[in-house]
């Protein structure tokens, strides 16, 4: 599985080709399926560009994608502290959904994630364990009841320098263990992006790339589209797993 991550928290100071508003998001989600990505991480966006946990603007993302790509390709979007700050109110905010993802990162660091994954199971909605590199994620994770109940496992490389990303990922994987035997997706960030999907393709793991992740091609080159992402990140797993890289 190649995972498109749409936006993340990158705002319009980061170029024009970032889909913030609903429309945009839900054309270049199109685009990026088109393309070859079967599933979808992003994080929906207030007017001025902030992410948020709000149903309404929740509701208006999940057409808008919903609206462009098969049914068959599930949605997912974050619950990160910078969109809700207080973990007591993000599990209310995940209670006041009236449409809801498929599934639903929760990053196990971040104070609530406990409470916040279980108000997400409670209504149905799958769980992305985020588990990131440099924190007690893992620890906290494996000793969580809500383990074995997780979608999968997000195992986020936050080691953006390409010489060591990949040697973060591997200690990231070994710290997870069996993770509760759940699938475990890899991925990095900026300059550990490709990197860290290689070596997901290379030990046959799920992966995503996208604006979130990399505004770059692997030669250097600015994106133009998330499509564009998807393509390249296909060429390089499917690359990294014959052993050619």
């Amino acid at each position: 599985m190649v995972q498109l991550c749409v936006n993340g928290a990158r705002e319009s100071v980061d170029g024009a080709v970032v889909p913030l508003s609903p429309e945009a998001v839900g054309d270049s989600v199109a685009e990026a399926v088109a393309a070859g990505a079967t599933d979808v991480h992003v994080h929906p966006k207030t007017p001025c560009g902030r992410d948020t946990l709000s149903a309404r603007v929740l509701a208006a993302t999940l057409a808008a994608i919903r609206a462009r790509v098969p049914a068959s390709v599930p949605v997912g979007v974050t619950t990160g502290a910078w969109a809700e700050p207080d973990p007591a109110a993000r599990p209310a905010r995940i209670r006041s959904w009236t449409a809801l993802p498929d599934h639903a990162s929760v990053n196990w660091h971040e104070p609530g994630a406990e409470e916040t994954a279980a108000a997400l199971i409670e209504r149905g909605v799958g769980v992305e364990a985020g588990i990131w590199s440099g924190t007690d994620g893992a620890a906290l994770f494996l000793r969580s009841p809500l383990g074995p109940k997780v979608l999968r496992v997000l195992a986020e490389v936050t080691d953006t320098d390409p010489a060591t990303a990949r040697d973060s990922a591997r200690a990231l994987l070994t710290g997870l263990g069996a993770a509760h035997g759940r699938p475990v997706l890899l991925h990095g960030e900026d300059g550990g992006a490709w990197p860290v999907l290689r070596l997901a393709g290379r030990l046959g793991l799920a992966t995503r790339i996208g604006l979130e992740d990399t505004l770059f091609l692997p030669d250097g080159s600015r994106a133009a589209s998330n499509a564009d992402l998807v393509r390249a990140g296909l060429r390089e797993w499917a690359s990294a797993r014959r052993g050619e890289h």
